[in-house]
């Protein structure tokens, strides 16, 4: 093991189809209006599919994420946990999951109304692409909308089609992905079945995984067309590691934490979900969209024994289910330009019912010592309007945009079992209205300059509000003092084309934040959470898109973020003074890739290029810290790792067949993956992978 630890948080980070784009290609949600990403007054991005399947083995969200600036996408390597995904320092505490981020699968929402999401969920082998929204313009989206993280399941084509992939890899990665897509008359269907095995790279670090995605639309009238979505997540075991101490991660990064083997510590996780969105066209200038959502989902976790606590298991079983509906309108003949409006709401729920007990040798044992009913709903309503306003000679040098959410989130616990662990009752509700206000200048046809301001607020999560500490223990009480934190963002850009193969985007952004929510105590797999002061998140991103020829393209993407406590709190007993860097979130950031194409690349000119094709990808990161307090043993120090892909595309009769090998953290650079923020036992660490290869085939098979 080298001396000295670095950070590479990715697997697999590679091959991301990086070109400058035709500033009329690709048309986004900007906020909650469509329009196109050029002229879009945010911070938007979009991954597109040929990006996410040659950015590795699909598996992993932060594979593709990486090249988006400002998003730190940190792979645990821990399947028990998820991805650590932050976006501009937003969701970089969360000890598992997704956490101040909003996440929307084919329109439906896959974040609960108290703001936590699974990353695990999505489907990224049948994905069509990743749109990817921070700044002030997120907050149209509620509740923890630090960014607002979009995929979308690729629709059916006119010939129906079996996709055939398996991809093998390092410490046992084993991947198999079989796709049907067909349409017959006015009914497409993409169905996609896929399974996961990794015996993984550290001792207790095995999972397994099966998921289906499935994706019907149908055009019911000429104006009206419905979306039917299926999704089943089913993982049956994944081990928990745990952290390891800077001094065990040196000498063996292999091993597993401190009683992880001895309490078999694991998850297990099933979810099933069922959707369905309705668009009906009144006429070219209004429209109105439905969507409906129901689903479950069980978690059974097994957690190790700490020094102040035994072993135990928390199981939940949740129940979710939402409705929503937005109408929107074009205002063409007003004297100063012509107007885009939405007017929408939102109101979603879930019950979960939460158990948990001891255990023996990683099994239950003996009678309940947690039985309660934990309730998140929220009721909303939001609005936006952007004018395109226009001078008397008909030219649109300026767009406004206008928005405002209101929101209403309560949070609720029921007790069953008062007297065996003291009362848990509890309910608190939180309410926010959030404005949002933007320009616009459209200084050339090539050059958009844009600034906007809104207000943003975030909730403690059910899992947050489920742990108190008390005598320097965390007790499975219902925290209601936990208050919501309140935002605001202020931010400025530019989109810039100065020449045909060249895009370049810039931002600089500003977010200050009152009673941020903070991690006060991490241990044996229990965390409880409290208020901070007031918070300071400052920086700028820059991404540079360059075709050197048809042949060869590349991509830059880089972050720079100051994110700091503005004032003094205290951590428990410990004081913790202003200027402190936030834990999770580097100062700086880099991606840098280089690809090759030997019949060029993918587009619409270009649909199914053939031949070989190879990409090398740098990605790094600065030092950050994995507590408040940044001490030296909680450091994690900067540095970044290589990593590299060819394929080939042939054709052997109908059948077209892709055949790729790939090979990350050339250098076999010693890492760190991701940190336990304010672990108490300072076990923050979860070892990266060293050198590792997979290697994958894909046939298309035309029915």
């Amino acid at each position: 093991m080298k001396s000295r630890i670095y950070l590479a948080g990715v697997l697999g980070l590679v091959g991301a189809t990086a070109h400058a784009q035709s500033t009329d290609e690709v048309t986004v949600q900007s906020g909650r209006l469509a329009q196109k990403q050029f002229d879009a007054p945010a911070s938007v991005r979009v991954i597109d599919g040929e990006s996410i399947r040659n950015a590795g083995a699909q598996v992993n969200l932060s594979e593709a994420l990486a090249q988006v600036p400002g998003v730190v996408a940190l792979n645990r390597n821990n399947y028990a946990q998820d991805l650590q995904i932050s976006i501009r320092g937003f969701g970089s505490r969360s000890a598992f999951g997704l956490r101040g981020i909003r996440l929307i699968t084919d329109g439906i929402p896959a974040t609960t109304p108290d703001g936590q999401g699974q990353a695990s969920t999505v489907s990224l082998t049948s994905a069509e692409r990743i749109e990817v929204l921070t700044g002030p313009l997120a907050q149209l989206y509620g509740n923890s909308a630090g960014g607002v993280i979009q995929t979308f399941t690729r629709e059916a084509g006119e010939q129906p089609q079996l996709d055939v992939s398996t991809t093998m890899g390092s410490y046992g990665l084993r991947r198999h992905d079989l796709q049907f897509s067909g349409r017959t008359g006015n009914v497409g269907i993409v169905a996609d079945y896929s399974t996961f095995d990794i015996d993984g790279y550290r001792k207790n670090s095995a999972a397994q995984r099966k998921q289906f995605n499935g994706v019907l639309t149908t055009q019911l009238q000429e104006d009206t067309k419905l979306k039917l979505v299926a999704n089943v997540f089913d993982m049956p075991m994944a081990q928990d590691p745990l952290g390891l101490k800077m001094s065990e991660l040196q000498p063996d990064p292999r091993r597993a934490g401190n009683n992880a083997e001895l309490d078999r510590t694991r998850k297990s996780v099933q979810q099933n979900q069922l959707g369905a969105v309705l668009d009906h066209r009144f006429s070219d200038s209004l429209q109105m969209q439905w969507r409906v959502y129901t689903g479950t989902r069980t978690n059974l976790q097994y957690q190790a024994r700490t020094a102040v606590a035994g072993s135990a298991w928390v199981g939940l079983e949740r129940d979710f289910y939402g409705l929503g509906a937005q109408l929107k309108g074009k205002a063409q003949d007003l004297a100063h330009g012509p107007v885009d409006w939405v007017l929408g709401f939102d109101l979603d729920q879930s019950a979960e019912r939460r158990q948990g007990g001891d255990t023996v040798n990683g099994e239950k044992f003996g009678a309940l010592k947690r039985d309660e009913l934990n309730k998140a709903s929220n009721n909303d309503a939001y609005g936006q309007v952007n004018w395109h306003w226009t001078d008397g000679q008909g030219h649109n040098p300026y767009t406004f945009t206008a928005g405002l959410r209101h929101s209403q989130i309560k949070l609720e616990n029921r007790d069953d079992l008062p007297l065996v662990d003291g009362n848990g009752m509890g309910s608190v509700r939180y309410i926010a209205t959030s404005p949002v206000l933007g320009a616009t200048w459209h200084a050339l046809d090539t050059l958009n300059v844009y600034a906007n301001w809104g207000k943003g607020f975030e909730t403690p999560t059910l899992a947050e509000a489920a742990y108190t500490v008390d005598n320097s223990a965390i007790k499975g009480l219902f925290n209601t003092g936990l208050l919501a934190s309140r935002s605001q963002h202020s931010e400025a850009g530019l989109k810039w084309t100065p020449a045909a193969a060249t895009r370049v985007d810039a931002s600089v952004f500003r977010i200050t934040t009152d009673n941020e929510i903070v991690t006060l105590k991490s241990a044996g797999g229990k965390t409880a959470y409290k208020n901070a002061a007031r918070t300071l998140r400052e920086g700028s991103e820059l991404s540079l898109q360059h075709a050197w020829s048809a042949q060869w393209r590349s991509q830059l993407s880089m972050a720079w973020l100051r994110a700091v406590y503005d004032a003094d709190f205290s951590s428990g007993t410990t004081p913790v003074p202003s200027g402190k860097r936030m834990p999770g979130i580097p100062d700086q950031q880099l991606f840098a890739s280089m690809q090759w194409a030997e019949q060029g690349f993918v587009s619409k000119a270009n649909p199914r290029p053939l031949g070989w094709s190879a990409s090398a990808d740098w990605v790094a990161r600065s030092a950050f810290w994995a507590n408040d307090l940044n001490d030296a043993d909680a450091r994690v120090a900067g540095g970044g790792q290589l990593n590299l892909r060819v394929r080939h595309r042939s054709v052997w009769g109908p059948v077209r067949a892709e055949l790729w090998a790939g090979v990350d953290n050339v250098t076999d650079t010693a890492m760190v993956g991701s940190v336990v923020v304010n672990q108490a036992a300072k076990q923050y660490f979860e070892p990266g992978l060293p050198r590792n290869w997979m290697t994958g085939i894909k046939l298309s098979v035309p029915l």
